[in-house]
């Protein structure tokens, strides 16, 4: 192989490598913020009151569930030991194991309460569990940790 031909293969190896690395981050880069209109469902995460701020990704398509768009945007998810993910405990890890150890359903002062919007419209609690309930693409879906209140925000 002549020292030109090398550097072709070379070059072209690394061009081919540099393309795949930014294929490969493209997904996670998609998830932080909300999704372009029509383009997915958009998931706000409340962590306000366990000192967190407020989180906003997207699930890029048409989720089956409220918890595929929740765990599909990027967010990692607990259920309790009794329910399984029928009941999310943990979004990203909190509460903590040591606030809450996740074995039955939390007491209602203190869960994630699960909430549906069009963006820039009202907040409504879900009347449904995230396992069951079928976002439709161009929505909003909303977690907040406390006692049932509303995302602290506007759905985007």
């Amino acid at each position: 192989m002549t020292s030109t031909l090398r550097r072709t293969v070379s070059t072209v190896v690394a061009a081919i490598a540099a393309t795949g690395a930014l294929v490969l981050a493209s997904p996670s880069a998609a998830h932080a913020a909300a999704c372009s209109a029509g383009s997915g469902v958009t998931v706000v995460v409340d962590f306000g009151s366990l000192g967190g701020g407020v989180v906003t990704n997207c699930y890029p398509g048409d989720p089956a569930t409220g918890l595929a768009a929740l765990t599909g945007s990027g967010f990692t998810v607990t259920g309790t030991q009794r329910w399984g993910l029928a009941f999310v405990c943990r979004i990203n890890g909190k509460p903590t194991a040591a606030t809450e150890p996740c074995v039955n359903t939390p007491p209602a002062s203190a869960y994630w309460s699960y909430w549906h919007a069009a963006p820039g419209g009202a907040w409504t609690y879900s009347s449904s569990g995230a396992s069951s309930f079928n976002p439709a693409i161009g929505t909003v879906e909303g977690w907040r940790f406390g006692s049932g209140q509303q995302p602290s925000i506007t759905a985007p």
